[in-house]
């Protein structure tokens, strides 16, 4: 069979499943990555597994979201990181270091390899030619322990992009276009696949952009081709002995074929608050800006960068505007550093962040009350900026700088100044240093954890029992991001505490939930969620999951899911009902009272089971879109016990 890109990596990492789009696949995973946001609870869930070592080809764990330390718990929480990867033959980077997916690119990133992270945005890898995804950090702890990795056998949609970018259209601009077209929902269980003869002209880092923000697609993830662009990037890092090349076969067939033709795509922005909800800039030339925020795993590499110092050299940010900039690694920012850009930047009226995302995740420089913000992050949903009443734009590198010298938006091909062309560096600095590589095997047993009164434990639950009675204890709408149910920002300090970051369950939605469900809880009710469509974008955040599990949730009930969530949910015992019918969820309202009885026959072997609502005296269905290993998941009580369970039954 001819095969794409994505089905050539796909089947020589293939343990379990037969390469049949929509079935369930096995996947020997080769690399993982973890941020502090994340990774705490991937290792202390690791640690619960009682093993000596990793067993992965490579691992790394980062520390790149909470570096802003307004108390010990972020601290604590990276020596126990720090502590853990020496432990475990984990290789740790240092805060200060970088972004995980830019410095994984720049370092680690290795063509047909596979890589599984605890962030959402980890497809950035598939811009180098990786098969990268992201789960949630149960599944990661899975991975570092030698299971493979579970996921649906994807479809494949091709992109091919044809013909060259002009000035001032970027890689941002292309992930936008494409956002306009299969938008942020109903692309689960797909990969997209980039190709066509516009490749030549774009970078590793345009392409990391591009596959960094197919995350919002709600694919499994996207990846490029590796060809000589790719050995190029690989050379000016000193890694040249890691590239293979990997193209298409000829005739490889493709769910869905789309073509772009790059000479069209214009300078685009994502208006508030989704990502796809996109526009030319021009259709908003005029709007009033008071901050832009340059930077992010999406838009912070040295190229774009080089050209946001080009555009600022010799000009300042208007007095209206607040210019954030974040390099993307410590090498982007000692290169900027070395050449002058930092300073053009500096003297502009930049304020310079330190390499971490920051501004993206909303734990610092928030825009003001009804502030219009322009950033090259990937998100603009609504209060993640950390200003609820903020209005967040998503642009390019180009479109940020000059609406932050011209203090309105404005269609940088129409400012006047003159395109900044910059070249792909022959070689970048190399430095490693902030890179701790683990004692030898031999030395780890010395190694103490560190553990704050921050650090907690992972959950115990219990098996599945075969009735639910629950009380519907929120309605919410559609496109329900992970921010919305677990908010990060100043909250994410508590990730290593499941009781403290459990009281803030829905806080941006319904700041009384949390005390509800334990009241419920208290009384021996369970609680149950019922979302819309597309219910769980966004962060690939397990504790979406594992907070509503504490307070006492037993089921959510949607329209849809998207993926990374409803692994999640199976993960922690929750399940995930898909309603059969849009009249039932429109019926439903909090505070109903719902009984399903058979539950353990119906997630062993049922596609649908009953709901009875006895408040509205009705009954209806919810379906079970389940794989077999995920009805022995829930059957168990979540993965963990599952897996000790595959264990022991194994020897």
């Amino acid at each position: 069979m001819q095969r794409s890109v994505t089905g050539k990596i796909i089947e020589s990492h293939l343990v379990k499943g037969r390469l049949i789009p929509g079935e369930e696949i096995g996947l020997k995973i080769d690399q993982t990555l973890t941020q502090d946001a994340t990774g705490t609870m991937v290792y202390l869930q690791f640690e619960s597994m009682g093993l000596s070592s990793v067993a992965t080809r490579l691992s790394v764990s980062y520390v790149d979201h909470n570096t802003i330390q307004d108390g010990y718990e972020n601290a604590d929480d990276h020596q126990y990181l720090q502590a853990v990867a020496a432990k475990y033959g984990i290789l740790f980077s240092r805060a200060g270091n970088g972004i995980c997916h830019q410095v994984h690119l720049e370092r680690f990133s290795a063509p047909g390899m596979s890589l599984l992270g605890s962030d959402s945005h980890t497809p950035t890898g598939g811009g180098i030619g990786m098969l990268a995804i992201g789960a949630g950090g149960i599944d990661v702890t899975l991975a570092l322990a030698g299971s493979p990795f579970f996921m649906e056998c994807p479809k494949i949609i091709r992109i091919n992009l044809h013909s060259s970018l002009p000035p001032f259209s970027s890689a941002k601009d292309v992930i936008l276009t494409v956002l306009g077209i299969l938008t942020t929902k109903g692309n689960t269980g797909t990969v997209v696949e980039y190709g066509g003869d516009g490749l030549a002209g774009l970078s590793v880092p345009d392409r990391a952009t591009i596959t960094n923000m197919g995350a919002e697609l709600g694919v499994t993830t996207s990846i490029f081709p590796s060809d000589r662009v790719t050995l190029e990037f690989l050379k000016a890092q000193g890694r040249e002995q890691v590239w293979r090349e990997i193209m298409p076969d000829a005739g490889a067939q493709y769910a869905r074929v789309i073509d772009i033709d790059l000479a069209d795509v214009t300078p685009m922005v994502a208006k508030p608050h989704s990502p796809d909800n996109v526009c030319p800039v021009k259709d908003i030339n005029g709007l009033a800006v008071d901050q832009v925020t340059i930077g992010s795993c999406t838009n912070s590499s040295y190229t774009d960068l080089m050209r946001v110092a080009a555009l600022l050299t010799g000009r300042h940010v208007h007095p209206r505007v607040s210019l954030v900039i974040a390099p993307g690694s410590r090498q982007v920012f000692r290169m900027l550093a070395e050449n002058g850009a930092l300073a053009a930047m500096v003297s502009a009226g930049a304020r310079i962040l330190e390499p971490v995302c920051g501004f993206c995740i909303g734990n610092c420089h928030a825009p003001s009350t009804e502030g219009v913000s322009l950033r090259t992050t990937n998100r603009n949903f609504k209060g993640r900026s950390g200003t609820k009443s903020a209005s967040v734009y998503l642009v390019s590198p180009e479109t940020a700088a000059v609406a932050a010298i011209r203090g309105v938006v404005t269609d940088p091909r129409d400012a006047g100044f003159d395109y900044p062309a910059i070249a792909m560096p022959k070689a970048f600095v190399i430095d490693d240093s902030m890179v701790l590589r683990p004692p030898e095997p031999a030395e780890r047993g010395a190694v103490t954890i560190v553990r704050g009164p921050n650090i907690g434990a992972p959950l115990q639950l219990e098996p599945l029992t075969d009735s639910l009675s629950g009380v519907v204890a929120i309605k919410v709408g559609d496109k329900i991001t992970t921010d919305d149910i677990m908010p990060a920002g100043k909250r994410l300090k508590y990730r290593s505490n499941i009781p403290k970051y459990a009281d803030f369950v829905f806080e941006p939605i319904d700041a009384s939930f949390s005390r509800r469900c334990l009241e419920y809880k208290q009384k021996g009710i369970d609680a149950i969620i019922v979302g819309g469509e597309s219910y769980g974008q966004g962060s690939s955040r397990e504790h979406a999951a594992i907070c509503p599990r504490y307070l006492g949730v037993k089921a959510v009930l949607a329209r849809s899911f998207e993926r990374i969530h409803f692994a999640n949910l199976v993960n922690y015992g929750i399940v995930p009902l898909v309603f059969a019918s849009l009249a039932d969820y429109a019926a439903l309202q909090a505070g109903d009272v719902l009984e399903i009885s058979g539950l353990l026959n119906s997630v062993r072997q049922a596609d649908y089971l009953v709901i009875n609502s006895k408040t509205k005296g009705m009954t209806f269905e919810g379906k079970l879109n389940l794989s077999p290993r995920q009805r022995d998941i829930l059957l168990a009580g979540g993965v963990l016990r599952y897996a000790r369970g595959q264990r022991t039954e194994n020897g």
